[in-house]
């Protein structure tokens, strides 16, 4: 028996398929990076409504599927909601150390900078 199912399903890259030169990429623009440091600041998934970031929302759908599509973030549907995850373990187990690394110095330059 074959089942329908009618789960919105995004692709995301395997854990052997997440480059080093994509995930910088990334990383290296400042609105992926707010999204990232705030799901980094939390134990759970987030909604993308949940950010609030100062770009159109078309812009805010690109940058949520370049963080999908490099391999930092996995978005799953629920319901009607998008919810957003950080994949803070496959990234650790990849690049030992990365993220956080990358984490501290974006918060030293927030403080720096204030608030930014």
């Amino acid at each position: 028996m074959t089942t329908v199912t009618s789960a919105r399903v995004l692709d995301h890259p395997a854990r052997d398929e997440i480059r080093l030169e994509g995930v910088l990429h990334a990383l290296a623009d400042p609105m992926r990076m707010k999204v990232v440091r705030e799901l980094a600041a939390v134990p759970h998934e987030l909604s993308c409504s949940d950010f609030d970031l100062p770009v159109t929302k078309s812009t805010t759908t690109h940058h949520f599927r370049v963080l999908r599509e490099s391999g930092v973030i996995r978005q799953v549907y629920r319901g009607t909601a998008k919810m957003n995850g950080l994949r803070r373990d496959e990234l650790e187990a990849l690049f030992p150390g990365l993220l956080d690394v990358v984490l501290t110095a974006a918060g030293s330059e927030a403080d720096r900078l204030g608030g930014v």
